[in-house]
């Protein structure tokens, strides 16, 4: 039974077993292209035979600059079947930041879509690429300047011989988004994606089976669209595959057409698809319940219960590029079956429980914290697929304890069912008169507004009380509210002293490359800000 986890078994499943099963991807001109995993498995091959053959090592990076479709999938199987380590960069970082990382990573050969020329031309001359290779997405030639994906792919034969993989060998790379500092870099073994795929096909995970539609609207540029390609091909799970459009109405079109049954991607989506929802709301029907796995930033009890109405059943989950990225998700326990409805809902906005082999601990000043809901702590992971470092980056293994759990930076409590609650990421945490004030639940709070779209809560410095909660509101359109009213809004669940002095209006939230919201900007933005 010494048989190596690596990705070859997972992709030779997908090409023979699963052939037929559909590979959707929307072109830049929003028309669908249609392929298979036969189809996939043939040119990934291929694809793996031209690398060979241009000379790639074992343990070279491959760098690609891609939207979510059926090509990047090609790349997520035939650079690592070759030995090669597969390097998503952020299509949505600054050119600086990207030369950064693309050098840091020493990535030898880059795939770009023709579609996002403009972004590798923005640090091009910052590059070490010693070869770059199209992607025609828009059916138009590729310029005789550039070498053509389709023509690398045809110039190689069909002679691909798998190399003898070791398990913990890197199969893929992603680095962290830097809102801290430069951003870090975290390899995947090809054990680590295995076991990671084994458990988000889980029932109680992503719940990912054979007669499933899957449309990731997580990133494949980012902690590898949240496991989803590779568990979807180790299921032989259809694929949709949005290309750029994540517009509300294109996601629903998609949906609708498609009979997708999964879905996933950060709140502020889902925020928009809920907008969409209520304001057309019998404009698309929808043959099956769709489930979609939400993370990234906490998820608003308002939000559950409103697409709740319109069959779209949210599951929370939590997650890092450091966790592969799943952690947990918020499942309702069977033994939960006769709680409240409030009760089940204030359960499913928690992050969940730990899935299988991932050990979740919150660590205090005076050691690990007990599991009563309320005492908080540095939350803490370790598990087979929590990174043990980051790429060349010696300066940052503090980050791990003595006896290797991962510190997160985020601020969390367990409650007794091992529910995890996050309560902050460290560095969000206010603290007002000597008391901690959990941002998180702020804004949850005020989304339950029925005039508020989003919000954001940061604290800033102040004369008496160290710091105060400011928050800063993006009304619906067409609504209107008063600070006094948000003030009484949530004085139904806050202390008085918890709730925030100022509030600011304003038509749209900053957020990072990956949906999170950018709240280092905020602070800066409002840095003078003048308490009554």
């Amino acid at each position: 039974m010494d048989f190596p986890l690596t990705l070859i078994p997972i992709f030779e499943r997908a090409g023979k077993i699963f052939g037929k099963v559909e590979i959707v991807s929307r072109r830049p001109d929003r028309t669908l292209a249609r392929s298979c995993y036969g189809e996939m498995y043939r040119r990934a091959r291929r694809l793996a035979r031209a690398l060979e053959l241009a000379g790639l090592a074992r343990g070279d990076r491959v760098a690609t600059l891609m939207w979510n479709h059926a090509t990047h999938l090609e790349a997520y199987f035939g650079v690592p079947i070759a030995g090669g380590v597969l390097h998503t960069l952020n299509l949505r970082l600054h050119g600086h930041e990207l030369a950064y990382i693309a050098n840091h990573a020493r990535d030898r050969f880059l795939i770009v879509d023709d579609v996002l020329l403009p972004v590798y031309e923005s640090f091009r001359d910052q590059a070490p690429f010693e070869r770059v290779f199209v992607v025609p997405t828009t059916g138009e030639p590729v310029q005789r300047s550039s070498e053509s994906y389709e023509d690398f792919l045809a110039a190689a034969d069909d002679d691909f011989i798998y190399p003898t993989l070791e398990e913990n060998e890197a199969a893929a790379m992603c680095f962290t988004s830097g809102t801290t500092g430069k951003p870090k870099g975290v390899a995947y073994s090809h054990r680590a994606l295995v076991l990671h795929s084994f458990a988000a096909c889980m029932e109680d995970s992503f719940g990912v089976g054979h007669r499933e539609v899957i449309l990731p609207c997580s990133s494949m540029f980012h902690a590898n669209a949240w496991g989803i390609p590779y568990s979807a091909a180790l299921a032989g799970a259809k694929l949709i595959f949005p290309g750029r459009h994540l517009d509300p109405e294109s996601v629903l079109d998609l949906i609708a057409s498609e009979q997708v049954t999964i879905t996933t991607g950060v709140p502020t989506i889902w925020l928009a698809v809920l907008c969409s929802l209520e304001k057309n709301p019998g404009r698309w029907k929808f043959a099956k319940p769709v489930r979609i796995t939400c993370g990234g930033s906490a998820v608003p009890e308002s939000l559950l219960r409103r697409l709740d109405r319109f069959g779209f059943q949210i599951t929370h989950l939590w997650g890092m590029t450091e966790t592969t990225p799943l952690a947990t998700t918020s499942r309702l326990k069977s033994t939960m079956s006769q709680s409240s409805e409030d009760e089940k809902y204030r359960t499913r906005a928690l992050q969940g429980y730990p899935v299988p082999f991932v050990e979740l601990r919150v660590q205090g000043p005076k050691g690990e914290a007990p599991w009563d809901g309320i005492t908080f702590g540095e939350l803490e992971a370790r598990g087979p697929w929590v990174a043990g470092n980051y790429f060349e980056a010696p300066e940052t293994s503090d980050r791990w304890t003595r006896d290797g759990w991962f510190r997160t930076g985020d601020i969390a409590s367990i409650n007794p069912e091992g529910y995890i609650k996050i309560v902050d990421r460290s560095k969000d945490l206010i603290k007002s008169g000597g008391e901690w004030i959990s941002s998180v639940d702020l804004e949850n709070a005020l989304m339950g507004h029925p005039a508020v779209a989003e919000a954001a809560v940061i604290g800033l410095p102040h004369p008496k009380w160290d710091e105060r909660p400011l928050a800063v509101v993006v009304l619906k359109e067409g609504a209107q509210a008063q600070p006094e009213e948000l003030r009484e809004f949530l004085a139904a669940k806050f202390a008085k002293w918890q709730i925030p002095d100022g509030f600011a209006f304003v038509a749209e939230l900053p957020h990072t490359s990956v949906g999170k919201l950018l709240k280092t900007k905020l602070r800066e933005q409002y840095a003078n800000w003048k308490w009554e």
